[in-house]
């Protein structure tokens, strides 16, 4: 098996004009390399718009590591507008997913397993996810992964002697620091974009961080009849 995990989208406008963007990532931590920037933009700068959770050192990380891994992303759809239709199909190890959609809502997905996996320590507890990497994700199909992550991590906790959180405490700290993030990355794009596509792709997924935790009760009272057959 390869040391690297690859994720690949594939942006079709038409027949003769494609984006494709290999993302890969390692294996053992999911991590993927900082991009390699000649000369970085200054909205890459660690303390422009510093996400105010952020523990990152300015003189070790003189760049964000999230925003130096977006650059190329940016530079590729500085034309397009968020409305724009396309075809992304995304091919994972596993299968290969197809969806016609608008811009923002086909590079929403990609961002976010850019942003979870560029060293954000802040987006570190988002990571088990991009293993199992699911696009085009429905709020429920969100909310079902997001939670059933949290309560596996806290497992994991348990079983190697740490404090657990069996209530939504901590997961509802998580998203709220998430969405702090994203309102402040947001500042960042909106200086690098010149239209708004990669924008109104980040506020997608500012969206639907804001709306998990307080979908998840209503979620959770809905699915409760899938799992009669455990009580």
């Amino acid at each position: 098996m390869s040391e690297s995990l690859t994720i690949d989208y594939c942006y079709e406008f038409s027949a003769d004009s494609k984006k494709k963007f290999r993302i890969s990532l390692d294996r053992t931590n999911l991590l993927m390399p900082p991009a390699a920037v000649e000369s970085p933009p200054a909205w890459t700068d660690l303390d422009f718009h510093k996400c105010p959770s952020c523990t990152l050192d300015q003189n070790q990380f003189p760049q964000c590591p999230v925003a130096i891994n977006l650059v190329s992303l940016v530079e590729e759809f500085q034309e397009c507008l968020s409305y724009d239709g396309v075809t992304v199909t995304v091919t994972t190890e596993e299968r290969v997913y197809t969806k016609e959609c608008d811009v923002q809502m086909g590079l929403s997905p990609l961002l976010g397993i850019i942003m979870v996996s560029s060293g954000c320590p802040t987006m570190e507890l988002l990571k088990p996810n991009v293993r199992f990497h699911l696009p085009f994700a429905t709020l429920e199909e969100m909310a079902y992964r997001s939670f059933t992550m949290y309560l596996l991590g806290q497992f994991y906790k348990q079983r190697n002697g740490g404090e657990v959180d069996w209530s939504f405490d901590g997961f509802k700290k998580i998203f709220k620091q998430v969405g702090d993030l994203n309102r402040a990355f947001s500042a960042r794009l909106q200086a690098a974009s010149q239209k708004d596509a990669s924008l109104n792709a980040l506020v997608n997924l500012y969206c639907m961080g804001e709306m998990t935790p307080g979908a998840i009760p209503g979620i959770l009272d809905e699915m409760e009849k899938y799992f009669a057959a455990y009580e």
